[in-house]
């Protein structure tokens, strides 16, 4: 395998990941509640006490964010996600509905493919193996190639907590050397049930288009809209401190800043005073030249501090800078700076009431960011009423920052690291993912109380229509199928009885059937039938019987007799049959009212023309 191509090399290692986690999982698949909660709770307690190991490692590789932050994410990763779920049941019986009589039984997906993105690499690892584990699934990560050190680093310390627990490490598997190629082979295997994809809109694409159930999670492009009725000292606080945690990586982090006219320059000037830089029209323009390139934000500038950034685009600013602000007049390709960027910096855009920062809002979320995330800063019941009724985004962050809390780290949102934007983002969910939506749930259904008159009274209202009382099939009284003999036959009425007539007895009904004849052995066969010398399978056909009127059972079997007699005599049309002359006289001399079918007569088999049977 060393020899091979680092392409192919690739595609092995996928393949073999793959059947190690098929089978990691088939054992798991086993345990109970309480292993796997126990197996859970040993990961969540290794991945806390790495937390700043694994967060030096990340910047150390990616040069992006701060190790200070990455420490904050990656414990909200272990021990926010595992509070979130500790208590949630994911084996065996959910829930059980006494009265609905409805039962939840819980079952794992399989293998679960991962994509983790090169922004929040190790904190997403931690959050995804806990909620797939939790369900008793395996996961087989496949990392960006610009953090495949620290996504591995992550892995192993998944793996080794596994197997302290006396679980297989394989149920955390990461590939070692990825490739285009290789994530596309691991979407596509054959063994993988689930993709869980956390990046760009590209990668979200490629994970729906694998034929497989995928929960692709892309891009925000976050707006958050600052009224005249806002706290504006705690909302310059908090936007700063959203844009500082990790340098703005998460894709939940905010983008842009609406400001109502009437409190704008109050509050750029709160913002300033904690550390904010607001650009001039030059600088503005430096910066849209250097953050964004065809309209996608650059990579360079990704997680970056913002001294960094200005001095890439050429200018200065001082190194205790927490945030760069830039005005826009737009929002668009025109307007560079409206487009998601991932780093400390904000657009500005100045409105004229709530109205006006609904419709900018809105062309910033369709920019970009449609489904994902909005911030809102007011306490005007009737701006807070329009932001919740009226904004096409998953999660609406009211006076709080929007980085901690869309992940539900600063709210009692769902803890998690992907976030569905929804079917109006390309997703199939819009909710924060969590364990539930790895496993499979089983509902049992039991007849509800009130079904046999449900049944009735809509049997009923269809009659109305269709003037059918009782219906075949239906049960009720006068269900024609009910009134048969069996075969879809129907029994004659009986006439009405004499009150004063004795009632005569019933003669017990017996068959002539007297079973099959015995089987002649070879030689008693030659015995009784001579050899034919015409060839196999052919004879003269009969004549044509004249018609005659309907036979009783008793006549129709007399005058079959000598026809059938005189065919066996001379082979005629049974020569080459399976069966012998004598054998199928054995079994017509049973017919007529010795027939297992029962009398000739009403027979569906009697051809009333012919008073031939065709059974």
């Amino acid at each position: 395998m060393a020899r091979l191509d680092p392409d192919l090399r690739s595609l092995q290692e996928v393949r073999d990941l793959v059947e190690r986690a098929a089978e990691a999982q088939k054992l798991a698949s086993g345990w109970d509640q309480a292993k796997t909660d126990a197996v859970c709770e040993a990961m969540s307690r290794a991945a806390a006490a790495a937390a700043h190991d694994l967060a030096r490692v990340a910047v150390e590789e990616t040069g992006i964010g701060r190790v200070h932050f990455k420490v904050l994410k990656n414990l909200f990763g272990a021990e926010g996600t595992w509070a979130s779920i500790k208590d949630e049941r994911t084996v065996g019986i959910l829930s059980r509905d006494e009265q609905k009589g409805i039962i939840e039984v819980g079952t794992p997906a399989g293998v679960i493919a991962v994509i983790i993105p090169t922004t929040n690499p190790t904190s997403t690892v931690i959050n995804n193996a806990l909620i797939a584990v939790k369900g008793r699934n395996a996961v087989v990560i496949s990392p960006h190639p610009r953090a495949k050190r620290c996504i591995a680093e992550t892995a192993e310390v998944l793996r080794r907590a596994i197997e302290r627990a006396a679980g297989p490490s394989d149920l955390v598997t990461c590939v070692t050397n990825p490739t285009i190629e290789a994530t596309g082979a691991l979407m596509r295997h054959r063994k993988v049930a689930m993709i869980l994809a956390t990046g760009g809109s590209g990668l979200v694409r490629e994970a729906y288009s694998s034929g497989k159930p995928a929960y692709g999670v892309g891009p925000g492009n976050v707006p958050a809209y600052v009224d005249r009725s806002a706290d504006l000292e705690s909302a310059a606080k908090w936007l700063v401190a959203s844009q500082s945690f990790d340098n703005g990586t998460l894709c939940c982090s905010e983008q842009a800043l609406v400001l109502d006219r009437p409190i704008a320059e109050s509050m750029l000037a709160r913002m300033r005073a904690r550390g904010a830089h607001l650009c001039s029209a030059e600088e503005t323009e430096r910066l849209a030249r250097h953050c964004v390139r065809n309209g996608l934000m650059s990579p360079e500038v990704v997680g970056q501090d913002p001294w960094r950034i200005a001095e890439a685009a050429g200018f200065q600013v001082p190194r205790t800078t927490t945030l760069l602000l830039a005005h826009q007049a737009g929002v668009g390709r025109d307007f560079p700076l409206s487009a998601e960027v991932l780093c400390p910096l904000l657009s500005v855009h100045v409105v004229d009431g709530w109205e006006e920062g609904c419709e900018v809002s809105l062309a910033i979320l369709r920019h970009g960011g449609l489904g994902h995330t909005i911030g809102v800063w007011a306490k005007d019941e009737r701006v807070l009423e329009a932001w919740f009724l009226e904004k096409p985004a998953s999660r609406i962050v009211v006076n709080g920052p929007t980085s901690q809390g869309a992940v539900g780290y600063s709210t009692n949102l769902v803890p998690a690291m992907s976030l569905g934007c929804g079917p109006q983002a390309g997703n199939i969910t819009s909710d924060n993912l969590s364990a539930r939506h790895l496993i499979n749930v089983k509902r049992v259904g039991f007849p509800r109380a009130d079904w046999d008159a449900l049944y009735e009274r809509d049997l009923a209202r269809a009659a109305r229509w269709t003037g059918e009382t009782a219906p075949r099939g239906s049960g009720l009284p006068g269900d024609p199928a009910l009134s048969g003999t069996g075969a879809g036959g129907r029994s004659s009425p009986r006439p009405a009885a004499d009150p004063g007539a004795s009632t005569p007895r019933t003669p017990e009904v017996r068959s002539n059937w007297r079973g099959n004849p015995p089987t002649l052995t070879s030689s008693a066969r030659a015995a009784q039938a001579p050899v034919a010398t015409a060839p196999r399978f052919t004879s003269t056909p009969p004549a044509p019987r004249p018609a005659t009127a309907p036979r009783s059972s008793t006549a129709s079997a007399g005058r079959a007799a000598a026809p059938v007699a005189s065919a066996l005599a001379g082979g005629g049309p049974y020569v080459g049959m399976s069966l012998t002359p004598s054998e199928i006289q054995g079994i017509l001399g049973h017919a007529g009212a010795g027939c297992p079918l029962g009398p000739c007569k009403g027979c569906p088999h009697n051809d009333l023309r012919t008073g031939a049977c065709t059974a």
